[in-house]
């Protein structure tokens, strides 16, 4: 997002229901065949119940496994006083040095997987005169539409709120079905204080085989609502 945002600014600068099963009747001297079936009913409501009950369990045992197994990870605080900015970060992921960030956390052994913050210096005194986050929204997805490696961008979510000081946030939320790794969701904020943009891209696989879970997404946007100036000391 960095990238393309980053262009845009500079271009612009530079500007159920059932049925009972029917039985025929029964005569007194039947009285034991009765009993038969009503044992085999009854035998057949229980095995008939036993097996909803496994194909429950067997449906979503899966997702509170991993659901309980992505409730160990925990959000904490990182701030860059020297840069001016503060964010959550997931504790377990790592931070690494790439060209052209100025920060970057990876999930360790999924390197997709990221937290990502880009600071430039920008013209602008915020976002609002670059133009709404609609505007900027679409300019981002056609930006992503132009990689060779994208199949396609889905623009899914917009919205703006209020920073550090009133600062003019703007939040955006797509998906990527790319050449490079399949499909993933982006979350994305960026701000503009002290002459400087700064942009927050959040990467997560989203496959079909593997969609993203609820409470990872959960976390992810936490981290998305957090991104912010850093307070004065």
């Amino acid at each position: 997002m960095a990238s393309q945002i980053c262009l845009a600014l500079s271009n612009h600068i530079s500007l159920t229901q059932t049925q009972t099963p029917k039985f025929s009747c029964l005569t007194a001297h039947n009285y034991e065949k009765k009993e038969t079936v009503r044992v085999s009913l009854c035998l057949s409501k229980r095995e008939l119940t036993i097996s909803s009950i496994a194909l429950v369990l067997n449906g979503f045992c899966p997702i509170i496994s991993k659901a309980l197994s992505n409730e160990k990870m925990e959000l904490e605080r990182y701030t860059d006083s020297k840069e001016g900015f503060t964010v959550l970060r997931p504790s377990s992921w790592i931070k690494v040095d790439k060209a052209g960030a100025t920060l970057l956390f990876e999930e360790p052994n999924k390197g997709t997987n990221n937290v990502g913050v880009v600071v430039n210096p920008v013209r602008l005194n915020s976002l609002g005169e670059f133009g709404t986050p609609q505007f900027v929204a679409e300019r981002l997805i056609q930006a992503e539409k132009r990689k060779e490696s994208t199949i396609d961008a889905e623009l899914i979510g917009v919205a703006e709120r209020s920073g550090q000081g009133g600062l003019q946030v703007y939040e955006f939320e797509y998906k990527v079905d790319s050449s490079r790794g399949g499909i993933k969701r982006i979350f994305s904020a960026a701000f503009v204080s002290s002459k400087k943009l700064y942009l927050l891209n959040i990467n997560h696989s989203d496959k079909p085989e593997s969609p993203l879970d609820t409470y990872t997404r959960m976390m992810l946007e936490e981290v998305l609502h957090s991104f912010d100036s850093a307070p004065s000391t």
